[in-house]
């Protein structure tokens, strides 16, 4: 599983939506890397502040455009 691949399933992971097969695959990816890890963390609380405050949930788009730019602040910590 690809760090993108993980990024772009981490709310369901989140939800516990996934199925064993994708739940063992995504936990086994994240124990393997520390930046999905640290990705994982932030976006945790990031939904826990946001529900906890009573907010409106990110827009979709934003959503798309958080998750594009932390891929890319991922794919430059590993070059």
């Amino acid at each position: 599983m690809t760090c993108q691949e993980t990024i772009a399933l981490l709310s369901d992971y989140l939800d516990s939506l996934c199925g064993p097969d994708l739940l063992r695959q995504l936990e086994e990816h994240l124990r393997d890397c520390p930046p999905c890890r640290a990705y994982l963390a932030t976006f945790r609380k990031t939904r826990d502040l946001t529900h906890a405050a009573g907010r409106v949930e990110m827009p979709p788009e934003m959503k798309t455009r958080l998750r594009q730019f932390l891929l890319e602040q991922l794919r430059t910590a590993r070059d």
